[in-house]
Order: C-alpha cells, then structure tokens, then sequence
C-alpha cells in the first residue's frame, strides 16, 4: 500500500483559536497543503487547552516548497523594487488592519502579553515591510571612476531565501527576516518555531491577500531535525537567516557552509546592565524589574545586573519596589505583567538553572519557584551568585531570572560585562556623558544602550558579537546580505556615455 503524499490530501479544517480561524497546514505556491503527519500545538496559557494540530513538514514538503520558490523567483525579480514596494506596502497595511486578530493567536499561542501584541509588537511587523519598501526602492548604486574605468555596484537578487524564526514574538521576527529578502527581490521559504506556529500562518494569508505572486512566500510548518534541516541543506537556496540558540546555529551554518550558502545567525544573549553610581538609581531599577516581562524570554534583556558597589543596598531596595509591583498572570488580562513561559521543557529549563545554582552556592535572593502549581508561570528571581563563573551567570536561561553583582570601579565594571562568550546587547546607566562613551564602546555587544532600552532604528545594524551571532540584519545591512553585489567596470571612452546613475529599478536592485 502507497504511503499518501503531501500533494494528495485534502486541507485540514481550519482552528478556531480564541474566534479566529487559523490555518493548520503549510502554504506553497499559493495554496494550502497538508501533510500526513501532525504535531499538537497547545496553549502555555492553559496547557489543557489544545489549540490545533499542525501539519508536519518533511523532506518533501522542504523541497517542494523550495521548488516553487525556484520557480517564483525570475519573476519577482523582475518586478523591480518600486512594483515590490507597492505590495509590501498592502501588505504592511492589512497587517494594520488585523493587528488584533494576529494578537489574540499570538497571545494564545506564545502567551507575549496580548495588549503589548496589540498596541506594539505587531505594528513593528508592519513597519517592518514599510520600511524595507522604502529602502530598497531609494537604493542608489554607487557610481566612480578609477584607473580610466567608470564603475557602479548593483544590488541583484540573491535567489531563494529560507528564514527560520524562533518561538518568542514570532510574527514580528518572521517579518523582520523575510521583508528585506522580499524587497530585494528573493523569494522566501519561512519556517516558524513549532512551539509558536500559528501567527505565521496568519501571514500567510495576509500576503495571499495582499496580492504576492504564488510561490513568492511560503510557509512550512514541522519540526527542525525534520523540515529544518531539508530547507537549509537545499542547494538551490541562496541565503538562509535564522534566530534561535547557538547549538542550533551552529548545525544550520555547517549546512549552509556545504552549499556555499551566506548565512545569518542571531544566537541569543546574556546581556549586563551596568548601573554605575551616579545613575538614577530609580530609572535604572524600574528598567531592571521590566527585565521579567514577557517572562524574561527575551533575547535582549539586560539579565546580568552589575552595580557598583557602594550604591548596592539603595539600588536593590529601589529593584524589589519596582518587582513588587508586577503581576503574574493570564496574559489576556491587561493587569498581567509577567506571562507563563512557553512550554513545560522551558519552565523545567528555567527551574533547572535555578536549582543547580541554589546546589553550587549561589544565593537565590528573591523568588525561584514556580508560580501557580500545574501552570507554566516561574516566579521573578534574583540569585547573587558566588563566582562570576557560576552557570547561571554564563548561559542563558531565557526566563524570568536575574542575577546579582557588584563592582569596584569602571575597569571591573567592563571586565564583568565582557566576561560571558555571549554579545548581543548591554544597558548602561550613569549621568556622565564621558562615561557613557568610554564604557559604551568598551562593551562588547552588537548594540548597546546608555539610560534607555529597547529602541530601535530599523536602519541601524543589529546582530551579535561572540557566541551570540553571525552577520548583521537591519537597513541597508539586511538588504546587501539579501543581494548579490556585482562591480560593473567600462573603460572610459570605449563606449556612447550614459549619464547619470541609475536607481534601484531595474539593474539597481532587480
């Protein structure tokens, strides 16, 4: 008996996630497919509560999908930028339009604080499609004369792109990754996290909607070992971008490297926020306590609190205020403030880190329990640890978990902060100009912050130093990463003049 094929089922009936249908099956060259195989996909907001069975990916299902991505892609290029823009533009708009439906599957999905999805995180996705329109349509090449040659760098489309995005905020960094490779011409392959798969596949219809070619974006749907590892081993695929751990990093890099694949990592982080002494110790507490939101899982997040010395006790007192003050709950409910964690593997995880450094010495100042038994909520914790080498302080735990430490003066403020193999952010707080310069660029991270957290240019670079990263999404950066950058050289006078360099449309950028 033939085992049935992906290309031969019928579409599952749609979920019903809090009164929105979502989709459970992938979406190829236009159209929903199902696979044979499911995967169950259950709420961290009440683990009884089974949101849908998802469809799950496989060899086949990568290579068709990369097959109509193939296919897909002379034509998108050759729309040009500006043709681009205009459905990216419609896209962004219908992303507006549905912020609140993509925020209660969210919601349901990751358990991210539904009014933060709504008023916030979601609308980034749409900036994100707007601001990639824009740039890629104002590119100029860049246009010299050398050595008795005139010369121009084009931006073409690199091909085929295959985006894997992790389960925190994943409608928001699936359209961070996949609006550059989209403005520049490339045809995309997005493979959500199956933690969190739903919203992802809400933008799916959303760019169905928005009038995308078929083939153009695609989503897949299934387990990384499984359909993660097909889509990036594929050699017709041109560039891979991926957030997630660095174990995870590290296997799709090795495979992108077989295929002389560009490749771009965001790994993660275990970032310091310095608090030197002549900081608002207020402001610089209440940004520490806001570390716990969304349950710590963001990558981000100052988690490493080094504090000098003298101003210990006033800046702690100061913390436990702020702490005191947050509310564990049900995501839903605008009071909450700190969200269950994603899973239960992740809660054991988390638990996991805090028990070992409770057995190795450390000191659990405040919280290391979990909240709420049968639920996934931990509490807010604080662990002074014994040594700067203790686990807790050197991995990431990717939860609701801070820890405590002091120092003496700046050297040993920047020797703290650059102690971890991790550089994806740092936080600095102080009220001297000449310090915020000299320590800011003494960190070693891909961005750092001095009094302020979390603001973000789209046009600025963003990636990871260490173990935290390879290569730099962002602008201009993600743009030329999702381009193929070709020096075009004539002799002078060998040829009629033309004058003028062109723009993005036509040979600048597709």
């Amino acid at each position: 008996m033939t085992a049935t094929t992906a290309t031969e089922l019928p579409e599952h009936p749609r979920a019903d996630v809090s009164g929105v249908a979502v989709s459970v099956d992938h979406y190829i060259g236009g159209r929903r497919v199902a696979s044979p195989e499911t995967f169950e996909d259950r709420s961290p907001l009440d683990w009884a509560w089974k949101l849908a069975d998802v469809s799950r990916g496989d060899a086949e299902i990568a290579a068709r999908a990369l097959g109509t991505a193939a296919d897909a892609a002379p034509g998108w290029a050759a729309l040009g930028p500006a043709d681009r823009g205009v459905l990216l533009r419609r896209l962004a708009d219908l992303v507006d339009a549905r912020a609140a439906e993509l925020a209660t599957v969210e919601c349901a999905d990751m358990a991210m604080l539904e009014e933060s999805l709504r008023l916030r995180v979601i609308a980034r996705g749409a900036r994100n499609f707007l601001a990639y329109a824009e740039l890629a349509e104002g590119y100029r090449e860049r246009v010299w004369s050398s050595q008795g040659t005139r010369n121009r760098v084009i931006r073409r489309p690199a091909g085929p792109t295959v985006v894997i995005t992790p389960w925190n905020a994943p409608f928001m960094l699936s359209t961070w990754k996949c609006a550059p490779a989209l403005a520049a011409g490339n045809p995309v392959v997005l493979k959500p996290a199956e933690w969190s798969p739903l919203s992802c596949s809400l933008l799916a219809d959303l760019a169905d909607e928005a009038g995308l070619p078929p083939g153009v974006l695609n989503v897949v749907q299934g387990i990384g070992e499984e359909v993660g590892a097909a889509l990036v081993s594929d050699p017709r695929v041109r560039r891979v971008s991926f957030t997630g751990s660095p174990e995870t990093g590290r296997l799709i890099a090795r495979a992108a490297a077989a295929n002389l694949v560009p490749f771009t990592g965001e790994l993660g982080g275990k970032g310091p926020l310095v608090v030197f002494a002549d900081a608002d110790l207020d402001a610089a507490a209440a940004k520490a306590a806001a570390m716990y939101d969304d349950a710590g899982q963001v990558c981000l997040a100052g988690t490493r609190l080094l504090v000098e010395a003298g101003v210990r006790d006033a800046f702690v007192e100061r913390l436990f205020h702020h702490v005191d003050r947050h509310v564990l709950g049900d995501s839903r409910d605008p009071t909450t403030t700190v969200s269950p964690l994603i899973h239960p593997d992740h809660l054991a995880r988390v638990a996991g880190f805090v028990e070992r450094a409770r057995a190795a010495g450390d000191t659990v100042v405040r919280g290391g329990r979990v909240w709420r038994e049968g639920g996934l909520w931990y509490e807010p914790t604080l662990v002074e640890p014994r040594s700067n080498d203790s686990e807790i302080v050197q991995e990431e735990v990717f939860g609701p978990v801070l820890t405590l430490q002091t120092f003496v003066d700046e050297d040993e403020a920047v020797a703290l902060a650059n102690s971890t193999a991790y550089g994806l952010s740092a936080l600095v707080w102080t009220s001297s100009e000449e310090r915020a310069q000299r320590v800011g660029r003494a960190l070693r991270a891909g961005t750092i912050w001095v009094n302020t957290f979390l603001v973000r240019d789209l046009t600025a670079p963003f990636g990871g130093i260490g173990i935290s990263g390879v290569g730099r999404e962002g602008g201009d950066y993600a743009l030329d990463f999702c381009s193929d950058l070709v020096t075009l050289q004539i002799l002078e006078g060998s040829t009629d003049r033309l004058e003028g360099p062109t723009d993005g449309e036509g040979g600048g950028n597709g």
